[in-house]
């Protein structure tokens, strides 16, 4: 347990520094890709816009357009700068375009005839063709073609100035650390928060349903980060922007999901379900729309993003309800495991539609959440550790008091059977009778602290008191009773008087019910996977599949077979045929050795 504990706190300790490396990266990455051999601009023109018939206003490429648009409308010059690279990337996304010189004629364009559906598009100019001739007046048109008008012109349309490989060059350095960043968090929703919820020794659907938030948040932002570059790798463009939005519909399910779990009222859990599978199945609705060709994922949007702000709503308004039955850490933990979250992504829905920052508050909501849920999962490993400790304690007391229970029998009966045979060779012999009664009272002088024993013995003590109680019998028997010894092995341990039950049934219940006496054989031996003790007579035997109800009691076996079992795994193998003889064979596994 404690080599698990420490394993768990390693791995945290791991995951931390993963990050941090990813964070250096990004930000070294960042750096450099200012002084990279690429330069991104609005439109590439000098001259001015106006977006949907408005007023004409300077470009000014240095500055994003944040205002939503149907149609912009950009005149002007191609800037010199053109002249000093080899391709011109165009990076649109839901938008078609066409740049046309001051004649008319187009120069560079996107619009394909065979799709409605613009999706994420990226067009390579190379250096030869005319769009790259500079000290021209041309026009550059572009539309959206959605209903209503739901993006900023700087989330569609983009360009890059750049030598051979641009696109890819300006992949690595904008998306790739970010990237990384990103599929670390799904790292710790695959891995992470599931094995924790195993660790914890059951499952908890609370941590299973946050590694699930945390593998799909990771696979959004993802795409999102490389969504304006899969078309690089992707040909068909709508398919592109399927695949940005179904990440972003899976991500909202994640989330509600998550949030579902935190519910812990019959009611408020079937309401959720309720709400999950009804955006799931608008969710899959969208999807067969766009594979059909009825209506693309853009379409769909304006019932979608409206859909999830409804079910975000309503789970809100779910997880208020269980506020007022929780106080203290657990109404810290209830709402710390929502609130950072919810309220980043009310943030960016609103920053969405007003574009006020563009600051991607989701990012920082989740780390929080992340961050959280580690820390009350390294509590929730402590916790249950000492709860596995006091359990192990408890069960161990609960061990040592059955076994201490089965020990008081046996040490009575042990010696009720001695001080039975004595007794009788009181009638028989009392010369003998006194002898062995000497001889029994110096065997208890000198090992009753050993009968007081509840673990197991080595073999070797257990055999002594064996010929201990053996020496009273054949006293008793006298040439009616022979005892032979093939002891091979003694290197092993086994509960104390287990094996002087087994003799006393071969020397009162098989030789000694015969008329003429017999042999008791007592022996050992060592096997690959065992060792095992032999008892063998040539008594009267028994029939083993018959119950005997013969009115006497059999502690001493039962009490045998149970310790042998709870206490080293053994078991007791007793053959027997009538007029024959029988064997007992006491099993004893050996224990595996630890790896070093």
């Amino acid at each position: 347990m404690k080599q698990l504990k420490g394993r768990v706190w390693l791995s945290v300790i791991a995951a931390l520094m993963l990050i941090l490396l990813g964070w250096l990266i990004w930000q070294n990455a960042r750096i450099a890709a200012r002084v990279d051999s690429t330069s991104r601009y609005t439109v590439m023109l000098e001259g001015e816009y106006s977006l949907d018939g408005g007023d004409w206003k300077p470009i000014d490429n240095e500055k994003p357009i944040e205002e939503h648009f149907k149609k912009a409308v950009f005149r002007g010059r191609l800037l010199e700068d053109i002249e000093f690279y080899g391709i011109m990337n165009v990076f649109s996304k839901n938008v078609w375009y066409r740049l046309c010189d001051s004649d008319g004629d187009e120069l560079c364009s996107y619009k394909p005839l065979a799709s409605d559906t613009p999706g994420y598009h990226v067009n390579l100019v190379n250096h030869d063709e005319p769009v790259f001739y500079t000290g021209k007046d041309v026009t550059l048109e572009v539309e959206f073609p959605y209903e209503p008008a739901t993006e900023s012109f700087s989330d569609c349309f983009k360009v890059m100035l750049s030598e051979s490989e641009g696109a890819y060059l300006r992949f690595f350095f904008d998306a790739l650390p970010s990237i990384v960043m990103f599929l670390l968090v799904c790292f710790f929703g695959v891995f992470f928060f599931p094995v924790a919820s195993g660790l914890l020794g059951r499952i908890d659907f609370r941590y299973v349903a946050f590694g699930g938030l945390c593998f799909f948040a990771g696979l959004f932002m993802v795409i999102e980060k490389i969504c304006g570059y899969t078309n690089l790798w992707i040909m068909d463009p709508a398919v592109c922007m399927m695949t940005d939005k179904v990440a972003g519909c899976f991500f909202a399910l994640a989330v509600l999901i998550y949030l579902r779990s935190l519910l812990r009222g019959r009611v408020v859990k079937i309401i959720a379900n309720v709400v999950i599978t009804a955006f799931f199945a608008l969710t899959l609705g969208c999807v067969v729309l766009q594979a059909t060709g009825t209506a693309d994922m853009m379409t769909t949007a304006a019932v979608r993003y409206p859909a999830v702000i409804v079910c975000a709503a309503v789970t809100a308004a779910l997880l208020c309800t269980e506020i007022p039955g929780k106080k203290g850490f657990a109404l810290f933990d209830y709402l710390i495991s929502w609130l950072p979250l919810g309220i980043s992504l009310v943030i960016d829905i609103i920053d969405f539609y007003l574009h006020i920052s563009g600051s991607k508050y989701l990012q920082i909501g989740l780390a929080v959440t992340i961050i959280y849920q580690m820390v009350r999962f390294g509590m929730d490993f402590s916790r249950q550790y000492r709860e596995a400790i006091r359990y192990q304690q408890v069960q161990r007391e609960l061990y040592e008091a059955k076994v201490s229970v089965m020990v008081s029998q046996i040490r009575p009966h042990f010696m009720y059977n001695a001080l039975s045979s004595i007794a009788i060779l009181c009638k028989l012999d009392p010369d003998t009778a006194y002898k062995a009664t000497v001889t029994f009272s110096d065997y208890l002088r000198g090992n009753m602290d050993s009968l007081k024993q509840t673990a197991p013995v080595p073999f070797s003590q257990e055999l002594e008191h064996l010929k201990k109680y053996l020496y009273i019998e054949k006293l008793r028997f006298d040439d009616k009773l022979n005892i032979e010894y093939d002891i091979r092995d003694i290197d092993f341990e086994i509960p104390l008087l287990s094996v002087q039950p087994l003799v006393e049934n071969a020397v009162k219940h098989g030789v000694g019910m015969k008329e003429d006496g017999g042999t008791v054989k007592i022996s050992s031996r060592e096997t690959e996977t065992a060792h095992e003790v032999i008892i063998e007579d040539d008594g009267v035997g028994f029939d083993i599949n018959q119950t005997k109800d013969d009115g006497r009691s059999h502690v001493g076996m039962e009490n045998t077979k149970k310790r042998l079992r709870d206490m080293c795994g053994g078991e007791v193998i007793i053959t027997s045929e009538t007029g024959k003889g029988t064997t007992a064979r006491v099993v004893i596994p050996k224990k595996e050795e630890k790896a070093i």
